[in-house]
């Protein structure tokens, strides 16, 4: 619920409606293309965005960047969700497994993750407010939001990745 109600908010902030938000010609492709190829989350994180504004009638205007961007981060904030949901099963079997002889990884990991949304949400307030009011600040602080969540999604995955 917070997740779609964040996403809708987003939407609205930047002056696009949920209805223009949905068309664009958006495909993950392009950013999973860049990920298997061994870069990691910052390289690759608008990969497949910059394809979208690219192939949507209107991509470059202020509402095709922001909906192309909105696009793939609700795609690594979908991924995000995933691997947190993953790791919290590890963190969990770790804490069982661990008897109580350590501090709780699952608290760590909930602590953690809570502190980030905040500094990820206060991030990309300032990244807006630089626009000073203007249309680009939708477009910059959406593109905030899809690096921070991209970044924070290979955290979490190579906690949790052996080896």
């Amino acid at each position: 619920m917070i997740r779609s109600m964040t996403l809708l908010l987003g939407t609205f902030a930047m002056g696009i409606s949920p209805a223009s938000a949905q068309e664009v010609t958006f495909s993950s492709n392009a950013t999973e293309s860049c990920l298997a190829s061994g870069k990691d989350a910052f390289a690759c994180a608008g990969a497949s965005a910059q394809a979208c504004i690219d192939d949507t009638p209107g991509g470059y205007s202020t509402v095709g960047m922001g909906a192309c961007l909105h696009r793939e981060w609700e795609w690594w904030d979908e991924r995000l969700n995933l691997s947190y949901g993953f790791a919290l099963q590890h963190a969990k079997k770790f804490d069982v497994d661990n008897g109580g002889f350590s501090a709780s990884q699952e608290e760590a990991l909930r602590e953690m993750q809570r502190a980030w949304i905040t500094f990820r949400d206060r991030k990309c307030d300032y990244v807006r407010s630089h626009w000073g009011g203007g249309t680009g600040g939708g477009p910059a602080s959406v593109e905030c939001l899809m690096t921070e969540t991209a970044q924070q999604t290979e955290f979490i995955e190579m906690m949790v990745t052996p080896g």
